[in-house]
């Protein structure tokens, strides 16, 4: 896959990545005890989209976020906090008459349930109108993920002309990132649903980002081969495996790297991690290695806290981590 589009004057001030799609308030307990007995939680903010462009800003890379959001307090803490993690907000649009899309976390002993309420938000009315943003056309590269196509027919309709109906890539187009994230609960009409179009939009992008058992059950496809074999036409695929590795498949050759061994505190938000680390060493121009690496690297940022959003790690750790040897980088410990 060719590279993106490197910046030009013109283009001095214009995102790296712009990310599209849906964030809310969310509230989480401050321990393991279930929701339910609970006297107090906090309120953040998570999306996956708006997540990945946290990462890369963490990253030392610009990004923006492109998006709807109610006239309403969890709006403005929304906006406060991307802006403060050095996220461009600058297009995203404001609904006086919907309300931000808010979720809770019922947090447990090595899991987390999710309780979503986000229908009728200001988020789900984004439709195809929006792909028009001059933002996007000046992006290098266009994030976006399965979420968004399933939380109503308008946001499906948005990425279909941001994948499917551009019909390819053109020379100094964006590159078209997508991370298939399938949530079961929010397609209507099922798995077979689900399978359908989600394959569709994975095959129109240039970079897919899937894991390996949402690949097994989305489509009964479980090995990493067999997975890009699905999406041949696609120039980069990377399959997740959560504790085991990550393998890209990119021009012809096959990469495999293993994931660091990390003590999770929550799984939330590290497969978001993972492709910000990734798409940041596709910006920098790295090797398939060294983008799986900052990949991992930045997942483990997130498993080690409760927040959906990590603190990078520092550059100058990633840069060391990046030019160790296999078994040096096999052998980093747990933290």
């Amino acid at each position: 896959m060719p590279p993106p589009p490197p910046a030009t004057d013109s283009q001095e001030q214009a995102a790296d990545v712009v990310c599209v799609g849906e964030t809310m308030a969310v509230f989480s307990p401050p321990d393991d005890r279930p929701l339910a007995e609970q006297p107090a939680l906090g309120m953040a903010i998570g999306g996956a989209e708006s997540n990945v462009a946290c990462g890369l800003a963490g990253l030392g890379h610009r990004a923006a976020w492109l998006s709807r959001l109610g006239d309403d307090p969890f709006a403005r803490r929304i906006l406060a906090e991307l802006t403060a993690r050095g996220v461009d907000v600058s297009a995203v649009e404001t609904d006086p008459e919907r309300p931000t899309g808010v979720y809770f976390k019922d947090s447990g002993p090595g899991h987390t349930r999710t309780h979503y309420y986000r229908r009728g938000s200001a988020a789900t009315v984004m439709g195809p109108e929006l792909a028009r943003q001059p933002a996007l056309r000046r992006a290098r590269i266009v994030h976006l993920t399965g979420i968004a196509a399933a939380i109503s027919d308008s946001c499906a309709r948005l990425l279909e002309a941001l994948l499917v109906g551009r019909g390819g890539r053109a020379a100094g187009d964006p590159v078209a990132s997508f991370d298939v994230n399938h949530r079961p609960a929010l397609w209507r009409d099922g798995r077979a649903d689900a399978a359908r179009n989600l394959l569709a939009l994975a095959r129109a992008a240039d970079i897919v980002f899937v894991g390996r058992d949402e690949a097994e059950t989305l489509w009964g496809i479980a090995r990493p081969d067999d997975i890009a074999s699905a999406l041949d036409s696609v120039p980069v695929v990377v399959v997740k495996d959560a504790e085991h590795g990550a393998t890209s498949y990119a021009d012809g050759v096959r990469t495999f790297v293993p994931s660091l061994p990390t003590k999770v505190v929550e799984p939330v938000g590290a497969g978001d991690a993972f492709a910000a680390g990734y798409l940041a060493g596709v910006l920098e121009d790295r090797d398939e290695r060294s983008r799986l690496r900052l990949g991992h690297l930045s997942a483990a940022a997130a498993l080690r806290t409760r927040d959906d959003v990590p603190v990078m790690p520092p550059r100058t750790e990633t840069d060391r981590c990046l030019v160790l040897d296999d078994d040096a980088w096999t052998a980093l410990a747990p933290r």
